[in-house]
């Protein structure tokens, strides 16, 4: 038996329309107190999984709103059971009626996540599936949000779900054989473990490097913008994100902190950070946000080292290029292209693996870097991606499962030992996809979730 909750599932601000959700046993009922459809049927006696035109009361039986209602009863709904919806206009005030009214019928308010925290209790999502309603609302780039419908699908689940199989498969055979000795049953042999522990191995290792880019397409990139003062940085940042961020002027030093923003380049979401220009200076104040710059470069997994190619580059612009390299990755943006050149490119290009002519102010050479961003951060294949840390460690702990089982049985181990370490991987994998987890682990994981999903 679950409790009947109702949330709004389409945000407190003020919209068109609206959306109330309703699950759990009662759910019909309760509706029928609340509904009076135009077709003069009760609620619990409409057509299932489609719309209908009725009204809305309170607990007096006031009209709130002229709604479309529609019911989806178990296990046939997103929950597994009894389900239904309203479609009001999107006023926070008639959303907040609508709720009371179903609160006095007998409903209660939906934890955050409650709803997509049924569907996995009862089987119609896997936790990568679960998680992956979490990515798809949180999605700031269009692969983030191809990544999330994929792993929402179920792609990651079948990858994993493969190699679990195929280790189930070996473990079970094994203790069949043990444990129904007069059985016909063909004996595991070693050969057949070796080569479903190499298999499974190499490909959870490949899974597991996909956790780079699964990172990327969630959190983005922290990208860090450096160079001397007075080379275009702040006039890059606004370029990229489309509006005056940034103070721009003719004074060196008029950035002494930080500034940061989001964007996205080349369909890649970059964290921009801003710094102070490069330079030895006696202000305490720039002095701080030239030391702040540096440490924005070593923790970013890219620079934007910018240059001015209307200038010889200076001993100030090889001390912004040692703090670019400490970076994970460099882009050199040789900036003020539109007036006339005196830096080297050929020169820059012996030492950077991409060096690219931009001019901030006129918007020229954009087009270049978010193909540069692009090959730098490649989305991979949507829904194969691990794209959260408890992905990771549970795929992490499998490998080395393996590994171990893998090592066990090259010492010549009886395949019992080597066993134990496959059920270890099992059980990781498990972890994964949700089919062995505690009930606090469970709660944990559905706190990332808004109320009404």
């Amino acid at each position: 038996m679950s409790e009947p909750i109702a949330a709004i599932a389409s945000g407190g601000d003020r919209s068109v329309f609206g959306i109330i959700r309703m699950s759990g046993d009662g759910c019909f009922s309760i509706c029928d107190q609340v509904f009076r459809a135009n077709n003069g049927r009760p609620f619990s006696r409409q057509a299932p999984r489609e719309l209908v035109v009725g009204l809305l009361l309170d607990s007096r039986s006031r009209p709130i709103d002229q709604v479309l209602a529609v019911r989806f009863p178990g296990p046939r709904s997103f929950t597994g059971e009894d389900y239904a919806e309203f479609q009001c206009h999107g006023s926070p005030v008639v959303m907040d009626e609508v709720l009371q009214a179903l609160f006095a019928a007998g409903m209660r308010q939906a934890g955050r996540g409650e709803f997509t925290k049924r569907a996995f209790l009862n089987g119609h999502l896997d936790l990568t599936q679960a998680e992956a309603v979490v990515d798809l609302i949180e999605s700031e780039t269009a692969a983030a949000a191809r990544n999330a419908v994929a792993q929402l699908e179920g792609a990651l689940r079948q990858r994993a779900g493969a190699v679990y199989d195929s280790l189930l498969d070996i473990a079970s055979r094994f203790y069949a054989v043990v444990d129904y000795p007069d059985e016909d049953i063909a004996d595991v042999q070693r050969e057949d473990i070796a080569r479903t522990l190499t298999a499974a191995e190499q490909g959870l290792a490949q899974l597991l490097a996909t956790f780079r880019r699964g990172r990327v397409l969630r959190q983005g990139v922290p990208t860090a913008i450096i160079g001397r003062p007075n080379v275009g940085k702040s006039s890059l940042l606004n370029a990229l994100v489309g509006y005056e961020r940034a103070i721009v002027t003719g004074i060196a030093g008029t950035t002494r902190d930080t500034v940061e923003e989001k964007a996205v380049v080349g369909g890649v979401l970059l964290r921009l950070i801003d710094t102070a220009g490069i330079r030895d200076t006696g202000d305490t104040v720039e002095r701080l946000g030239v030391e702040r710059a540096r440490a924005a470069a070593e923790e970013a997994g890219l620079a934007l080292l910018v240059l001015d190619g209307s200038q010889d580059l200076t001993a100030e612009d090889e001390a912004a290029v040692q703090a670019a390299v400490q970076a994970g990755s460099q882009i050199v943006l040789v900036n003020k292209a539109d007036l006339p050149q005196k830096v080297d490119l050929a020169a820059l290009r012996d030492r950077f693996a991409c060096v690219l002519p931009v001019s901030a102010r006129e918007g020229t050479g954009l087009e270049a870097l978010e193909a540069a961003v692009a090959g730098l951060f490649p989305a991979g294949e949507p829904g194969q991606l691990l794209t959260n840390a408890r992905q990771a460690e549970a795929v992490s702990r499998a490998v080395d499962a393996l590994r171990g089982a893998r090592q066990a049985l090259d010492s010549g181990m009886t395949p019992d030992a080597v066993l134990t370490d496959t059920e270890g991987a099992l059980h990781a994998l498990g972890e994964l996809t949700g089919r062995t987890l505690r009930e606090d682990m469970v709660a944990r994981i559905f706190e990332r979730f808004c109320v009404g999903k």
